[in-house]
């Protein structure tokens, strides 16, 4: 009896050690994120984090989901793919019920095999890159437009004004690619090809080559896909040398981030965006953002990165309140493939079945030199 005690306990020991670590409980939902927090792009991943952290707090302070907390487990990636993928592998050793608000091109592409294989949601990626849309994958849903999207909304500016000299700087990875690719996508589909196109380093402000490849072009407008602190080294670099042309930007830029970098510098240049305005009450939406952003300790600067945080929070929380009370991988992607033409107070988000790509809303923005941006 003494020996079948001990090896019933042995056994039960080693079937424990064989189980993964449950995240989740009765008491809490364990949601993942890797993110860039420090580095070039860290200004992203603060701001969206904040916005995220206030949807969730407005929820847990009303209760929860079911009586059950959202935590989120953010990790720092510096916007670098290796260092995310190894990020993606521990959270996922932790459990987590879904990854979540990833932050660019480069890193999630990293992280979305891992989620596929492992079976778990990946929502809401802030990135516009078509490699993580097509072919389609039912655990990864979109919440933003795609860059197709925001380029073509460029394009269409550029040439509504006449203007016909397109150039293109955009950085060396999947995220720069991603963006050239939809801005030869839009020209050609206005009989244009870029008159040159230039590239930097991910994580990097070395402009010079860019600066030396482009501006003999010629361009009456440059269009940037890059994150905000090679952008604004490229603007004062080129208006610096003469340059008196227009400077498009892709969301992912971060406009706020963008126009702190630039200053005064910053006056005229275009950024598309794939959310609403912010930094007014235009919208019920908006209006409860700000309210929320106004009433946290301390207070959350309201940005478009910080409302694309609240907004990806209130659309997760969306789609674990329809997966129920017996909650699991899979009852979230119902959830959140049941969330069909929901309208979220003047932004609406729509998912199927067949469809992970929540919106495809693009508003083209101006910075005024100050700090602001105009509508």
């Amino acid at each position: 009896m003494k020996r079948r005690a001990v090896l019933h306990q042995l056994a039960a020991g080693a079937s424990a050690l064989a189980l993964p670590a449950l995240a989740q409980s009765d008491r809490r939902i364990l949601l993942g994120q890797s993110a860039p927090l420090t580095g070039s792009a860290a200004q992203l991943g603060i701001q969206f984090l904040s916005g995220a952290k206030l949807a969730f707090e407005r929820a847990n302070a009303r209760g929860g989901i079911n009586g059950r907390n959202v935590e989120l487990r953010s990790m720092d990636d510096s916007y670098e793919p290796a260092r995310c993928q190894a990020n993606t592998q521990a959270l996922l050793n932790e459990d987590v019920l879904a990854l979540f608000g990833y932050i660019g091109t480069p890193t999630s592409l990293a992280a979305l095999p891992l989620a596929t294989a492992a079976r778990v949601p990946f929502v809401a990626p802030f990135t516009g890159a078509q490699a993580l849309r097509d072919p389609f994958n039912r655990y990864a849903f979109h919440l933003r437009a795609s860059y197709y999207d925001e380029t073509a909304r460029i394009v269409n500016q550029v040439t509504q004004v006449g203007m016909k000299r397109v150039a293109v700087f955009h950085q060396n990875d999947s995220y720069g690619q991603a963006g050239l690719d939809g801005v030869l996508r839009a020209l050609k589909a206005v009989q244009l090809e870029p008159v040159a196109t230039a590239t930097v380093e991910r994580n990097s402000a070395d402009v010079s080559a860019a600066l030396e490849r482009l501006l003999p072009s010629r361009p009456e407008a440059i269009v940037q896909v890059s994150a905000y602190k090679s952008c604004a080294a490229f603007v004062r670099a080129a208006r610096k040398a003469g340059y008196a042309g227009q400077f498009y930007n892709v969301s992912f830029v971060g406009t706020q981030a963008l126009a702190d970098e630039l200053g005064p510098d910053a006056r005229g240049v275009v950024v598309s965006q794939v959310m609403p305005y912010p930094f007014a009450p235009v919208s019920a939406l908006a209006n409860e953002f700000l309210g929320a952003a106004a009433a946290a300790q301390p207070k959350v600067q309201a940005n478009y990165s910080s409302i694309e945080g609240y907004i990806a929070g209130r659309v997760v929380l969306e789609g674990l309140r329809r997966a129920g009370a017996a909650l699991s991988r899979e009852a979230l992607i119902a959830g959140l493939e049941s969330i069909q033409n929901l309208d979220l107070g003047g932004f609406f988000v729509d998912f199927n079945p067949r469809k992970r790509v929540g919106s495809s809303f693009v508003d083209l923005t101006i910075l005024d030199g100050s700090g602001n941006v105009r509508r």
